[in-house]
């Protein structure tokens, strides 16, 4: 196997494939890269057998072969190299050899037969959805997943498909995140949960353009995300999503409509009393056309009062600070609406359209 490619293109695909390699792992070919080079190009490949990623490397074919060298060490020499390019080649013996300006470096590699493929999965009905859309839905729900595993279910995010409305939707107990959008054509209805590891990785290899689509087949157990020079692939978590249309209320007795950027900076400075793994709530009071947010620690107390535009009774709830900030930086709205029914009762917010939904539980306070 020799390929001749720039440091930067050789960088850019071994910085995706890491995103499928195990930090460690009792089978040590899974900490490599598969290095492929065919006629039809050259291809780097990961597994971690839960996530798999191939992805495709701009460079010129000098000789096919497959090769598996420690994905890690690999990348780190590419990433300390001049700006040039590069040759990349290995013998009989799988010893492989990375040359680059006057630079030389020879590392132990294995067979690539021995590397474990992805899984073929069966592609069916394409879904498509642009890569700006894919990863605003996912940065914008994803921070509500739970992060332990003692309910495997919650450590994903529900897929699901209507038609032409695709909803995503996460949970952890506390919060619950939902981000609807429409598709430009209508599928056949389906369920999935993915996990959370899978669309944090995903969110980083999609470009965010408007103009490059992502292309998603849903298999009975894993899920493709096909990108222009990428495919992952991640087993789906297997069991049944929590029906959120029961938890989610339209009641209210309390409704408050206020400049976001106004409460995001107000919430901000009462954290600066909040130390990481305080359970100390803020206290928002609502009262006529101002909201009065306050917060009382060991460290300091803050009073603040806000204008707003309130329907409903006055009310005074506690929360989490850290819930009620995740929610409003996602929120692109100049104006974001809350409603409250009593200080025992979720907080929701959510746009008319209901494009987006937040429900955050109050935490108890004593004054």
């Amino acid at each position: 196997m020799k390929i001749i490619c720039t440091k930067s293109d050789l960088l850019k695909s071994s910085n995706i494939a890491l995103r499928a390699v195990p930090v460690r792992s009792t089978m040590p070919i899974l900490e490599c890269i598969l290095i492929d080079v065919s006629d039809n190009g050259i291809k780097f490949t990961t597994n971690d057998m839960e996530l798999g990623i191939d992805t495709c490397v701009n460079g010129q074919v000098i000789e096919t072969g497959i090769v598996a060298v420690d994905a890690k060490l690999f990348s780190e020499i590419i990433r300390k190299l001049p700006d040039s390019d590069v040759t990349v080649s290995s013998d009989e013996n799988y010893n492989i050899t990375i040359l680059c300006d006057k630079s030389k470096f020879v590392l132990s590699g294995n067979s690539g037969e021995d590397f474990p493929f992805l899984p073929a999965v069966e592609k069916d009905e394409c879904i498509s959805i642009s890569q700006f859309t894919l990863r605003q839905v996912i940065q914008q729900t994803i921070f509500s997943i739970a992060s332990n595993e003692n309910n495997k279910v919650m450590t994903g995010e529900l897929f699901e498909i209507s038609g032409n409305n695709f909803r995503v939707i996460s949970l952890d107990g506390h919060r619950i995140s939902i981000r609807r959008v429409e598709l430009k054509e209508s599928y056949e209805n389906k369920k999935v949960i993915v996990p959370g590891k899978t669309l944090s990785e995903i969110c980083k290899i999609l470009t965010g353009e408007m103009d490059d689509n992502v292309s998603i087949f849903i298999a009975r157990n894993h899920v493709v995300f096909e990108l222009t020079d990428t495919t992952v692939v991640s087993r789906l978590i297997e069991g049944e999503y929590f029906n959120v249309d029961q938890m989610i209320s339209n009641d209210y007795e309390t409704k408050v409509k206020i400049k976001k950027q106004l409460l995001t900076d107000c919430i901000d400075r009462a954290t600066l009393f909040v130390r990481e793994g305080d359970k100390k709530p803020i206290i928002i009071d609502i009262q006529d056309g101002r909201l009065n947010l306050n917060i009382d620690s060991p460290f300091g107390a803050m009073d603040e009062n806000i204008d707003i535009e309130k329907e409903g009774k006055d009310l005074m709830i506690g929360f989490n600070p850290r819930f009620m900030m995740d929610a409003l930086k996602v929120i692109d709205d100049e104006y974001v609406t809350l409603y409250f029914t009593n200080p025992k009762s979720p907080c929701y917010i959510r746009d008319e359209d209901k494009n987006y939904t937040y429900l955050i539980l109050p935490v108890n306070f004593i004054r």
